[in-house]
């Protein structure tokens, strides 16, 4: 990859991290990037008419996306080459009922979303984003509309105790996740001033108001404000709270990546591009007999069990309609699943220099080196010798580093989606991700080389796998 464009990879990154502060924004900024690039969008609740060489995506639940393009010489009963990864994070979600008033305080009530480190969300400049529901006029009816909102500026903050409250902190910090969490909105008596402040400053017939008793009416202003309507007009909401600081790229040389939601948005956004630009050209899709594929599941960090997560129907139901469009014979579609190939994309634990200890001594992930093939002996992790290898044979060709990961005997591994397709769908799979730091952190950390890697890495998959597949005998 010539060195401008790899610098390309890197920025792109950054806006995508900046432009997504939830998995509903991830889908939106995956969306625009999509339709930017020749992509139509379908619809589940329609009949989909598909041509061979056309791309598509569709939504669910507006928080997770798939992306295909089909070879301008598949045939129903042909393979589907699918990346898979996830648009969620662990954050902090506000409670149906947020208004929290204590010690003359406006708190708003949050739930703990996935596994966060929670201490990390202490002292940190915080807003809120998400989508609302909108009730709205026209021509004498009433509709409903879901917007995305995004407050850019902090409102809120969690601030630690004093020391010389709690001596004890710095040797054992126990946080109460309930009472602990809060963020402080604002105080009661600047809340009251600025309410009589606004409507002081409004014309009588202006609803300044709200009626809405569940959340404070400040931060319903807010939203309102933001959103151009009033806040009596917003029926429900999904907000959580984001730190405000931007994504950059940092370190003494300038080769980190830091930023929020690193788990798992650079995998999203790899896997993203890595399509995008594996069909871009007129003769990419030519001699393509499969069907390339991008899969980004929301509610990954809470096992993957919705309507939109990866333990749902949504891929299988995918792959069914695709080869169904082409083929009214049932046996075909067997056939497919028995020709596909997925890479379940999710980052890596990088060796951490201040806790060598917590990795195997012969499988210590490095930053800089390349994605990482996990294994696991009992399939927390779906990679087995066969997925491993195409995967490595990719790389070689390409002169891309792979790296190896298990997890130490004497402690336990987590999951990805990897499994949880593998077994519902019966595709072969392997489970890779780029090396990180600070997993699960507010702020989370990454090295540059990593992120070009796994996208040349995506990329080549993409163009090679066809060919390298029809050379791979096992069940025969």
């Amino acid at each position: 990859m010539a060195k401008e464009e790899s610098h390309g990879v890197v920025s792109d990154l950054i806006s995508f991290l900046n432009a997504s502060p939830t998995a509903f924004h991830a889908v939106d900024e995956a969306k625009k990037r999509l339709l930017g690039a020749g992509f139509k969008q379908l619809s589940e609740r329609e009949v989909w008419d598909l041509v061979p060489g056309n791309k598509y995506f569709f939504t669910r639940n507006y928080s997770t996306i798939v992306a295909f393009a089909i070879g301008q010489k598949y045939v129903a009963g042909n393979g589907f080459h699918l990346i898979g990864a996830h648009t969620d994070s662990p954050c902090l979600k506000l409670k149906p009922v947020s208004k929290v008033v204590k010690g003359g305080i406006l708190e708003v009530g949050v739930q703990t979303y996935g596994g966060g480190l929670w201490h990390t969300w202490f002292d940190r400049d915080l807003t809120v984003a998400g989508r609302v529901i909108i009730r709205e006029e026209k021509e004498g009816s009433v509709f409903y509309s879901h917007r995305l909102v995004r407050i850019d500026e902090p409102i809120m903050r969690i601030p630690t105790l004093a020391i010389h409250l709690d001596r004890g902190v710095n040797e054992e910090l126990k946080i109460n996740k309930q009472t602990h969490l809060l963020p402080i909105l604002a105080t009661s008596l600047k809340a009251e001033l600025n309410k009589v402040s606004s409507e002081s400053g409004k014309q009588a017939n202006d609803n300044t108001g709200t009626s809405n008793t569940k959340h404070h009416s400040l931060l319903l202003q807010l939203l309102s404000s933001k959103l151009g309507c009033k806040p009596d007009d917003i029926c429900d909401f999904e907000l959580q709270a984001c730190d405000t600081q931007p994504s950059i790229v940092a370190g003494a040389a300038k080769e980190f990546i830091f930023s929020g939601r690193l788990d798992n948005l650079c995998m999203s956004f790899c896997s993203l591009k890595a399509l995008v630009d594996a069909t871009s050209s007129d003769s990419s899709l030519k001699e393509e007999t499969g069907v390339r594929m991008v899969a980004l599941f929301d509610h990954e960090e809470c096992g993957s069990d919705s309507a939109q997560g990866a333990g749902s129907p949504v891929v299988l139901n995918a792959l069914s309609r695709i080869t169904n469009s082409f083929s009214s014979d049932p046996k075909l579609f067997d056939k497919g699943i028995q020709r596909s190939f997925l890479v379940s994309a999710d980052m890596a634990h990088a060796l951490h220099p201040n806790y060598m200890d917590k990795h195997e001594e012969n499988h210590q992930p490095r930053l800089h080196g390349g994605l990482v093939i996990k294994l696991n002996a009992n399939q927390r992790y779906a990679t087995n010798a066969v997925t491993s290898f195409i995967f490595r044979e990719i790389a070689s060709k390409h002169n891309l580093p792979v790296q190896d990961f298990v997890v130490r005997n004497d402690m336990a591994c987590g999951s990805t989606i990897g499994p949880i397709l593998a077994s519902g769908i019966g595709i072969r799979t392997v489970d890779v991700g780029a090396p990180q730091l600070s997993m699960h952190s507010i702020r989370e950390m990454c090295a540059i080389d990593d992120v070009k890697y796994s996208y040349e890495h995506f990329k080549a998959f993409f163009q090679e796998f066809t060919h390298l597949d029809a050379k791979i005998t096992v069940d025969i």
